[in-house]
């Protein structure tokens, strides 16, 4: 599987989540300048409601262009056993039911499910609880992570 691809492929999702993001902007703006929402007493708050989303709507954005730019200046390198999983790795997964889940750990911000060819491939950080479990491991380690009050086991079947 080419990691450059799926790198690719985070770029194009996280466009079109930032023209989303802009668009959400622009909205909840327009909402909140716009001069029937101006408020008539204290208990209308139509257009500071509207003031607040716009603001978080414009951090979400930001975010989204700071991803963007890590993932832009991001340079998977190839598998080292001697460093194990790294930032880049693409890592098949098995659990304790059989099922297999190819994870590509990446930068921030990226946290998303893409198709490559017929294989579904997770997105995720190192920020990630996952992320940080498989960081150093290698083929045939163990990987265990705690979800509420239930813990999952993992193999490492390969690493790319």
């Amino acid at each position: 599987m080419d990691k450059l691809l799926l790198q690719q492929q985070v770029l194009e999702r996280l466009a079109e989540d930032l023209l989303q993001a802009e668009q959400a902007v622009r909205v909840a703006h327009e909402t909140a300048t716009h001069e029937e929402n101006i408020a008539e007493n204290k208990y209308d708050t139509l257009g500071l409601e509207a003031a607040y989303l716009a603001s978080g709507q414009a951090r979400r954005a930001e975010a989204i262009r700071q991803a963007m730019v890590n993932w832009r200046q991001f340079r998977p390198l190839p598998y080292s056993v001697s460093k194990g999983i790294q930032i880049g790795a693409l890592v098949c997964l098995v659990g304790s039911d059989d099922r297999q889940q190819q994870i590509f750990l990446g930068p921030d911000g990226g946290s998303m499910k893409l198709v490559c060819g017929a294989e579904l491939v997770q997105v995720i950080s190192s920020q990630t609880p996952l992320g940080r479990a498989m960081l150093g491991k290698c083929e045939g380690d163990e990987v265990s992570i705690q979800v509420a009050s239930i813990r999952q086991q993992f193999e490492v079947l390969w690493v790319q």
